[in-house]
């Protein structure tokens, strides 16, 4: 799955899983796993211990990765959940929104 249509600081919306509707701004991609990282979506507890860092040791909210095929992209300037198509511009290859024909 090396050829993933979603980058770092996209915006993207859940579709599926118990976050569904959700939107988030993109963290982190594994392209060869197909795994994204969205900041307040897929959120866990962990137990960590008091350490010279952290004075406080406790319940601490950590992100999951989740699956890439359960987010969809986020139109800028539609606000819609779309699909993304590819087109060359001049020397170029440019992402754009399948809805509104807009660059992304």
């Amino acid at each position: 799955m090396p050829g993933v249509n979603i980058r770092k600081d996209d915006e993207v919306i859940v579709i599926s899983g118990k976050d569904r509707g959700r939107t988030g701004r993109v963290v982190n991609v594994l392209p060869r796993e197909g795994r994204i990282m969205v900041e307040g979506v897929a959120r866990a507890k962990k137990a960590s211990r008091p350490s010279r860092r952290r004075q406080q040791g406790g319940l601490v909210d950590i992100e999951q990765f989740v699956d890439i095929s359960n987010v969809q992209l986020v139109c800028k300037s539609c606000g819609k959940a779309t699909r993304v198509g590819h087109r060359i511009e001049g020397d170029k290859r440019v992402r754009y929104c399948k809805k509104c024909e807009s660059e992304t």
